[in-house]
């Protein structure tokens, strides 16, 4: 995976979360991008115990190598619920 796919992800404004999917099976949702640390070979990927908060929690990332990257997906925003009527 070439390192400018992700930085064209992470650069984006508005930022869209979108999820890395590796060759192992294995996905990682990034929903800020705070959370993602591009490098020349890899990737460190963070996440929180709150999807809200833009910061990880210690111990709770992964270094990825790039060549283990299969694909990246926009991940579907989330809509509201029911009708949007209280009662």
């Amino acid at each position: 995976m070439p390192i400018e796919e992700i930085l064209t992800l992470i650069r984006a404004r508005p930022f869209i979360p979108f999820r890395i999917h590796l060759l192992d099976g294995r996905t990682f949702d990034v929903l800020h991008p705070e959370l993602v640390m591009p490098g020349a070979r890899s990737v460190l990927v963070g996440w929180s115990a709150d999807p809200a908060l833009p910061f990880f929690d210690p111990g709770r990332h992964e270094i990825v190598s790039l060549l283990a990257v299969s694909r990246l997906e926009p991940l579907p925003t989330l809509q509201p619920s029911g009708d949007g009527q209280s009662g």
